[in-house]
């Protein structure tokens, strides 16, 4: 594959960068080979040029694909470089918020500076068991896979944790040791685990202080071995230190802390017991005050010592040693305060008063002179003599604290001891597991001894391994067989040369030390003498002569040489010990023991040489050989052990929680190794896949003819065809081996064939879409245009009628203007005529009339002017007359001025009639103006007459006007006089309608007062209503406000019950497991004690292992073969209340013992007397009807011989053919045999009705046979013997007949008469059945019929889709009810089956008990010559009581408890058939008064319970039928005691056999106790078995294989990623769980128990699927979610065809129903969120978070969800109230509630069966 091909355009790629070490770009343009600089653009935009070596060709490292960012391990990158790396664990770590990575064999973990919730026990619980790469990377999974090679390979193992200060090496230590105390079971020792785990505190508070870079920093190396026994227990733990941080103790940095114990120590000095120390705070002391921070944020001191205190305890180390511990603590923080003054430049002093001197000296026990003269000089020895010399201050002061650390030093080497003493087990260590806490790799400005030290190590387990992966590489590679070069790895053997090979630097200090004036510049001299040319690994600073470099595997580092002398010799001024050595103080003694044992041996060694303080000095061992050889005995205990590694890597200097500094990072990846891990897998073939997952994920590559049979050629064709380079990959036995980078191409090749193929989808679908809605449309338009035609078609059909209906309109409506014309014509013709004809009429009479007139006026005027003369004449006349009636018209003028005015008031105030008037005179001007309308109409039409006609009518109009205005001025006065009176008239009438008025308003006025005044009464009383109703309302708030509060402390109350019953159910268990646990000690005990006397004896390790499973929930019980308890044990577990009460019922007893007795004699001896009648009369009774008998078989017989002699006669007179001949009619013969016929006939009539008689004789004989048998219980008869005795009776018998025959006829008749009656009435019972069948099927039908008209006339109005849709999910309904009565009928059915079987087997060995008595009754009749009477046994009436004799009950409970099968007996007997046997026996008992028995049968039943469950309480069937038993024993007690609530529910034979002695209720709780444990138990072993199944086939299992298949893993493979041959299903499971309910109910298990055992089983699945989903990765996907949503509805289906849905396990699966929508919802706007916060209501905070931070997408086309999306979340649900954890709590176990169900089985109907050898129990 060419770089072209891989640096194309858009290829990404990463460039160096200062600030962020790499940064990533994008190519602009293609790569061609020979170009000098590449064309790129950042992430922000801005495009950079990259130059390119032509010599080295140094191209930037390609960026891995998207889809393979974020992978758990680093291995699984294709492209595996330092910036692939880093950005892979910046994305988890910042991203994700992950802290683990694996890398290859090495687990990376990031300090997050922040606890997270990620080491409880369900995290503990879940990664046990798994393989390391089922689960996401945690230090929990290089635990377990530690803890499971050492089970499986029988090899030891080491964790070694490295890093450097604030990495978290020691936390990540505790928690692999806490792992393996949780996962491992103690063994015969008490609180191992417990013991391991307490040396933790003690060795942070002693080990542990404050740095600058790590509040918690561990001082010192320790290596930790974790001893196991065969069985894989812990039996303890040895510890190792190396390099304790002598220094720390009398100097720390700025900002740093001395060791914790120093803080603790003065937090707690106000404590009585440490008073005597004289502590104060931590600022008082010198070696505690010199960092200046006491304190460190969130720790209190004072607690931590009280926590450091219970360790002490809890590992066994006395209270008294403890406080000598603290003493010399105290000792050593007063001798840092112990001043030394400067008298000269060599001489110092200390003043005798100092007070912590003294303090110092006192605590230690030593004179303080001598001490204090000590301190401040030295002993010289020579060869000849010995002196004191007086020291300077600084060698004082140095002297003082070299003697604090030496007493610190020896103090921290014995509470190792002490701690390994403590750990240290007597039993046998088969294996162990080291956890190896070690600094890492160091550089700091100034680098001294220490950290060379440290740094020497580091190259020694870096060495170790690289050594370790190349070997691993190698095995692979041979392990597959292919072909494999030397790869080139980094040796650091010469470095480790320079450091500890002769002449090296060790050896130089070491050689130097033992110089007398040896000094750190001579020494330094010597190294640049003896190494600086011959070493290419040591250099020499350039300005600084007291210093040198070594180049180290991660990275050079200069030292100072100043101090190493000093370190390396360790010296203590020997006097100072001396003084120490003659304390009194005990410890202080022990803790200088080695030292003089060290002395004396060395003594031995020189005597015979004189130099002993020579010798002395030679033989002490320096510091740095100490070192070295600790060390070498380290790696030979690693190189002997199985390694896994885990980094801690340091994210930033800051302690910011989930921050990367990509820096400080790189340094540290390239300093602990794991760069070097990526180059060693690079350098060969990093990608590794199988064949069957190479070809499940590169499918889609292939053509359908290229796939072949065999998986392993397939692939290889597809390899030879898609990379040309062959040595670009290998294939292996079982896998194929890839060259970094192969695997993106291949990614790229799928990403790049499923994008064609997705576009190819695309289109196709696109087209598909566009080519429906073109069809759609196009119908939809040739629909519209269909419709529209129509419409206009009718509307021209509308048209045509209207043009035609308008023709005959028209022409009617012309027809009939015409005709009017016509006639308004020919009237106005005639009108005219006739008005022509008037006129000239008129005009004829008016000129006669005129000259008539004339001669008229002629004679008129004449007599005018004579009058006119005399007018004129008499106007003078009359002028003087007017003169003078002027003056009297002026008084009468005032008068009528007067009258005017009174007028015209009365005009006002009738106004309102002139208004009327008006108004009239309106309606008359408008009814003119209509006539003037006409007028005009007609003047229009007269228009066309002639022009003479318009004179005479404009002259008619004239004259009429003129007569008019004549007529209108002659009648105006009479008008107005009319007027005025008719205005009087108005006006007195409205004048009586005002008063009419005003009296109506006086009325309505009172009225409406009246109304006031009531409606303001019912306003008061509507108030008052009100108020009342107010009242009452409030009444009602607050009574319901109580209700609710009643609801709310009910619920609360119920709460609290289930609380309180599991907490009673725990406390039951840990009662009953601490109970276990005493016996199995002392069976321990007893079993040692044994074995001391008649040898050892070594259990079953398999089987203390297994039952140590139950001892947490079931008490002590019994073994197999271990006999029951004697008489004398069940005497003393009898419970007192019983006793009392017994006792007290005796006494009672005696007292009515007499009465009772003298009763009964005289009661029996009147029953002897009747059974003695009884007797003779059923005698009687008997011998009749065996004589009856007898009769009825003799006429049988005799009816035969005649009904064949009529046959033959009739033979021979209808055969012609015989030799006689028949008679000829009428002859005498033939009336002979018409006679003898005749009377045949009769007799045989007669017969007949005897025959009946005794027919129904018999029958009722037979009836009173079984009258109180299974047969007979159907029916119901009066059968009662007749008593032959009875006078009254005899006498009619004997009237009717002598033997009584014909009354017993007629009373056989009237029993035939009830069968029949009562057959008839069970037809009509059949037939009433049937007809309400028939009708439920009427009524059924009818719905349907209504449903489909419904659906029919809903369809109508949709579209053909909808219409289709509705009419499928119609169907679906229908066919799911009907599947749902067919399910329901045929359960009715097994049920029915099931009861006629019972009733089968009962019928059938009844009928072989019937048919054997018959037999020896038969064979007794034959036997016996004489004539024998029938004798029938009455059957007998058991009363449902087991007789058993006293001492039986081992026998019984051996029989019916520890060695029954119960397959057998379930699958053959009644459910819970032990239980009934067990009750009956124990009803026997209570029958016969023996409180002992019923205490003896009660106990040992419980114990053999007990001792079952314990035995095989793996077993599924056994604990469930045992759980089945323990129950119905359990209802039983309770619905036999006698309670007159239980006895409603019982019949009347169950009422009678009620306990009648005993009160046993107080057993009921002890039985529900017991059954509450064995559900318990049934729940273990349940999730035992279901355990294994639930992952496989909720998660891991997918139905389909191929384009969403898994992504490419790393070197850790998925054990169960892929499909095998009997892979794991869903189908699986509902196996498992089906049989599991199958179980049950054949168990006759309560359904209410059955519902919360399933309810329980899907709890398991759902929190067992949930916690895996949450801790990986690989899971959270589209997907995934998809495929769990899927399995969960078949779990639901499951449920609904069992009828389980109402027990509540469909709530149980929500939280994964839920986290299943989360994997597929859209996850991108913030509505998006609020829907995920409103939809997982069953999820936490915590989960949801953890689902969308793993969330990882399988495919190139699904998207990450973005940090500001998950911040969102986080601040949408930060108010939500609910618990922090993360995972789902598997152990849980819901409170179980045992209801009670009554049985109805009857108890004198059980039989025994012979297969349980109970034959010495006898039925009663």
């Amino acid at each position: 594959m060419a770089a072209s091909e891989l640096y194309s355009k858009y290829a990404r790629v990463w460039l160096p960068d200062a600030a962020e070490v790499w940064k990533s770009a994008e190519l602009i343009k293609d790569y061609t080979p020979g170009d000098l600089t590449l064309t790129l653009q950042l992430d922000d935009g801005t495009e950079v040029e990259y130059k390119i070596d032509p010599r080295t060709n140094n191209l930037p490292p390609l960026r891995n694909p998207d889809i393979l960012v974020g992978e758990n391990d680093l291995t699984a990158l294709s492209y595996l470089h330092e910036p692939a790396v880093l950005h892979n664990l910046k994305v988890r770590f910042m991203d994700s918020k992950l802290i683990y990575t694996y890398c290859g064999i090495v687990l990376v973990a990031i300090n997050p500076y922040e606890s997270l919730p990620i080491y409880e026990a369900d995290i503990i619980s879940a990664y046990s068991g798994q393989n390391m790469g089922d689960m996401d990377p945690h230090i929990f999974a290089v635990a377990e896979e530690a803890y499971k090679q050492m089970a499986r390979n029988e090899r030891n193992q080491s964790i070694i944790v490295s890093g450097e200060s604030g990495a978290g090496k020691t936390v990540s230590a505790k928690y692999a040791m806490r792992y393996f105390a949780t996962v491992s079971c103690s063994s015969g020792e008490t609180n191992v685990e417990e013991r391991v785990l307490a040396s933790s505190p003690i060795m942070e508070a002693f080990g542990n202080a404050k740095t600058t870079r790590n509040d918690n920093s561990s001082r010192f190396g320790k290596y930790i071995e974790i001893g196991f026994d065969k069985r894989h227990c812990i039996t303890g733990a040895n510890m190792r230190t190396y390099l304790l941080e002598k220094s720390r103790v009398v100097f720390q940095a700025h900002g740093e802390r001395n060791y914790h114990i120093f803080y603790q120590l003065c937090a707690s000095s106000h404590l009585p017991e440490f008073k005597a120390f004289k502590l104060g705070c931590a600022d008082d002391f010198h070696c505690t005050n010199q960092g200046q921070s006491p304190v460190i944020d969130g720790v209190d001191d004072a607690k931590e010592l009280c926590d450091t205190r219970r360790a002490f305890s809890l590992l066994g180390i006395t209270e008294s040693d403890q406080m000598a511990i603290y003493q010399i603590l105290a000792a050593i923080l007063h001798l840092s305060n112990v001043e030394v003054k400067d008298q000269s430049a060599d001489r110092s002093s200390i003043l005798p008063g100092n007070v912590h001197l003294m303090v110092f000296c006192e605590l230690m026990g030593v004179p303080c002179e001598e001490m204090a003269h000590w301190l401040c000089h030295r002993k010289l020895k020579t060869t000849t003599e010995t002196y004191v010399k007086s020291v300077s201050k600084m060698s004082a002061v140095n002297g003082r604290d070299a003697l604090a650390k030496h007493i610190y030093a020896r103090l921290f080497s014995w509470i190792v001891d002490r701690i390994n003493g403590s750990l240290k087990s007597a039993a046998k260590q088969h294996s162990f597991i080291g956890v190896l806490d070690i600094y890492g790799f160091e550089t700091f400005d100034i680098n001294s001894f220490e950290q060379f030290c440290i740094n020497y190590a580091n190259e020694k387990l870096q060495q170790q391994f690289n050594q370790h992966v190349f070997k691993l590489e190698q095995e692979e590679y041979m392990k597959e067989e292919i072909p494999w070069t030397l790869i080139d790895f980094y040796d650091n053997q010469p470095c480790i040369n320079l450091i500890e090979a002769k002449l090296g630097v060790l050896d130089l200090l070491d050689e130097e030390c033992k110089m007398p004036k040896g000094s750190d510049d001579s020494w330094a001299q010597k190294l640049y003498n003896t190494l600086l040319k011959q070493n290419a690994h040591f250099d020499k600073p350039r300005l600084s002569n007291r210093a040198f470099i070594i180049h180290h595997f991660a990275d050079k580092v200069e030292y100072q040489c100043e101090g190493f002398l000093e370190k390396n010799k360790d010296t203590v001024n020997e006097e100072q010990i001396n003084v120490l050595k003659n304390s009194k103080f005990d410890l202080l003694l022990k803790l200088f023991e080695d030292d003089e044992k060290a002395q004396s041996s060395a003594k031995k060694r020189t005597s015979v040489i004189g130099r002993a303080g020579q010798a002395q000095r030679d033989n002490k061992k320096t510091v740095g050989l100490q070192f070295r050889q600790s060390l070498h005995l380290l790696m030979d205990t690693l190189n002997a052990t199985t390694p896994h590694y885990v980094r801690c890597i340091k994210p930033n200097d800051h302690k910011t929680s989930f921050t990367l500094d990509p820096v400080r990072t790189v340094q540290q990846l390239r300093a602990c190794g794991i760069l070097e891990t990526i180059r060693i897998s690079a350098a060969g073939f990093p990608s590794r896949w199988t064949y069957q997952e190479f070809f499940s994920r590169y499918r889609v590559l292939m053509k359908q003819k290229d796939v072949l049979p065999d998986r392993k050629q397939t692939c290889k064709n597809l390899l030879e065809k898609l990379i040309e380079d062959q040595d670009k990959y290998q294939f292996g036995k079982n896998k194929i081996f890839f060259r970094a980078g192969q695997v993106a191409y291949l990614e790229k090749l799928r990403s790049d064939m499923l994008r064609v193929a997705c576009v190819r989808i695309q289109k196709t679908i696109r087209c598909w879409l566009a080519r429906k809605k073109y069809l759609r449309m196009r119908e939809s338009a040739v629909t519209i245009q269909r419709y529209v035609r129509g419409h206009q078609a009718r509307c021209y059909v509308k048209f045509l009628r209207r043009t035609r209906a308008a023709v005959v309109i028209q022409r009617n409506v012309r027809m009939w203007a015409t005709k009017r014309r016509y006639q308004q014509q020919r009237s106005a013709a005639i009108s005219i005529q006739c008005f022509l004809r008037a006129y000239l009429a008129k005009k004829q009479y008016y000129k006669l009339m005129f000259e008539q007139k004339a001669l008229v006026i002629q004679k008129w005027m004449r007599g005018w002017l004579a009058r006119q003369h005399y007018r004129r004449t008499m106007a003078a006349i009359i002028l003087l007359q007017s003169c003078v009636r002027r003056m009297r018209a002026k008084k009468e003028l005032k008068k009528l001025k007067v009258e005017a005015r009174s007028v015209e008031h009365f005009k006002k105030l009738n106004v309102g009639m002139e208004n009327k008037i008006m108004q009239l005179q309106h309606k008359i001007n408008e009814q003119h103006k209509d006539n003037r309308e006409l007028s005009e109409r007609l003047n229009a039409v007269e228009k066309t007459h002639s022009v003479e006609r318009e004179k005479q009518s404009r002259e008619i109009k004239n004259l009429l006007r003129a007569e008019q205005e004549a007529r209108a001025k002659a009648e105006t006065l009479p008008s107005l006089l009319e007027q005025l009176s008719f205005l009087q008239h108005e006006l007195e009438s409205t004048r009586r309608e005002k008063e009419d008025l005003e009296e109506h308003v006086k009325v309505y006025k009172e009225q409406t007062q009246q109304v006031v005044e009531e409606l303001n009464m019912k306003n008061s009383l509507l108030n008052k209503d009100k108020d009342e109703m107010n009242k009452l309302i409030l009444e009602q708030a607050q009574q319901l406000s109580d209700v609710k509060t009643n609801v709310e402390n009910i619920k609360q109350m119920e709460k609290e019950l289930t609380d309180e019953r599991s907490r009673y159910q725990n406390l039951l268990s840990e009662h009953l497991h601490l109970e276990e646990r005493h016996r199995d000690l002392k069976d321990e005990m007893d079993l040692s004690i044994s074995s001391n006397k008649s040898g050892h004896k070594r259990r079953d390790s398999n089987y203390s292992s297994n039952s140590s499973e139950f001892s947490l929930s079931l008490g002590s019980a019994e073994g197999e073969d271990s006999p029951l308890q004697t008489e004398d044990e069940t005497q003393s577990t009898v419970d007192l209340p019983v006793l009392l009460k017994l006792q007290r019922r005796l006494k009672e007893l005696e007292q009515d013992k007499q009465t009772l007795w003298q009763q009964l004699e005289k009661k029996e001896e009147a029953q002897q007397e009747k059974e003695k009648q009884v007797e003779e009369q059923t005698a009687v009774c008997r011998a009749d009807l065996d004589l009856e008998k007898l009769k009825r078989q003799e006429l049988e017989s005799e009816n035969k011989k005649l009904k064949q002699d009529l046959t033959e006669l009739r033979k021979s007179l209808t055969n012609e053919n015989s030799e006689m001949m028949p008679p000829v009619p009428g002859s005498l013969p033939y009336n002979l045999l018409l006679e003898q016929l005749s009377s045949s006939n009769d007799e045989l009539e007669m017969r007949k009705e005897e025959v009946l008689l005794l027919r129904s004789h018999m029958v009722r004989q037979e009836a009173l046979k079984h009258k109180d048998s299974a047969l007979g219980e159907g029916v119901k008869l009066d059968l009662e013997t007749p008593s032959f005795q009875d006078v009254d009776r005899s006498t009619d018998i004997h009237t009717l007949n002598e033997d009584g025959e014909l009354w017993l006829a007629y009373e056989g008749l009237k029993e035939t008469n009830r069968l029949l009656e009562f057959q008839m009435r069970e037809q009509e019972r059949v037939h009433n059945e049937k007809y309400t069948e028939l009708l439920e099927e009427v009524n059924k039908l009818k719905n349907e019929k209504d449903q489909q008209q419904k659906l029919l006339a809903q369809s109508l109005f949709l579209s053909e889709d909808a219409r289709i849709e509705a009419s499928l999910k119609h169907e679906m309904t229908r066919l799911t009810n009907e599947n749902l009565e067919l399910m329901e009928q045929q359960e009715k059915q097994d049920k029915t089956i099931r009861k006629l079987k019972k009733q089968l087997k009962l019928y059938i060995q009844k009928v072989e008990d019937f048919e054997a008595s018959a037999q020896q009754k038969n064979n007794a009749s034959l036997m016996n010559t004489v004539r024998a009477v029938n004798i029938t046994r009455k059957e007998k009436e058991y009363q449902g009581m087991l007789q058993y004799k006293e001492g039986d009950e081992s026998r019984l409970l051996k029989n019916v408890v520890v060695d029954l099968k119960p397959r057998g007996v379930a699958v053959s007997f009644i459910p819970g058939l032990p239980a009934y046997i067990i009750f009956m026996c124990l009803r026997y008992a209570d029958s016969v008064n023996n409180d002992r028995r019923v205490s003896t049968l009660l106990n040992s039943t419980i114990s053999s319970i007990k001792g079952v469950i314990k035995r095989k309480g793996n077993d599924f069937e056994v604990v469930s039928f045992w759980l089945a038993n323990t129950c119905r024993l359990m209802h039983c007690l309770k619905q036999y005691n006698g309670d007159e609530v239980i006895m409603t529910h019982n019949t009347a034979k169950q009422n009678e056999h009620c306990l009648a002695n005993f009160e046993l209720s107080e057993y009921q709780q002890v039985f529900g106790d017991l059954a509450i444990q064995i559900y318990r138990q049934l729940i273990k072993c349940m999730e035992n078995i279901l355990q294994p199944l639930i992952v496989a086939s909720m998660l891991e299992h997918e139905a389909i294989q191929g384009v969403l298949g898994s992504k490419p893993t790393g070197l850790r493979k998925r054990s169960t990623s892929f499909p095998e041959e009997g892979a794991v299903t869903v189908e699986v499971l509902l196996q498992r769980l089906a049989h599991f309910h199958t179980t049950m109910s054949q168990h006759g298990m309560d359904p209410d128990l059955i519902k919360q055992v399933v309810k329980q089983q899907f709890y398991i699945i759902c929190a067992v699927t949930l916690n895996h989903l949450l801790l990986r990765k690989d899971m959270c996907s589209w997907s995934k979610g998809l495929q769990i949503r899927y399995n969960v509805w078949q779990l639901e289906e499951w449920l609904t065809e069992r009828e389980l849905a109402d027990c509540g396990a469909k709530e149980t699966l929500e939280p994964l129903i839920q986290a299943a929508q989360l994997l597929q919802i859209k996850k991108k706007t913030d509505a998006d969120a609020q829907a995920i916060c409103n939809m997982c209501t069953a999820l936490t905070t915590a989960q949801i978070v953890k689902v969308l931070t793993l969330y990882t997408p399988v495919i190139e086309f699904e998207e990450r969800v973005s940090t500001a999306f998950i911040a969102t979340i986080k601040n949408l649900l930060k108010d939500r109230v609910e618990s922090s954890t993360l995972m789902m709590d598997t152990k849980k176990i819901f409170s179980v509630t045992l209801t009670f169900t009554p049985s109805s089985v009857a108890l004198e109907t059980i039989q025994i069966p012979v297969s349980l050898n109970l034959s010495f129990l006898t039925r009663v």
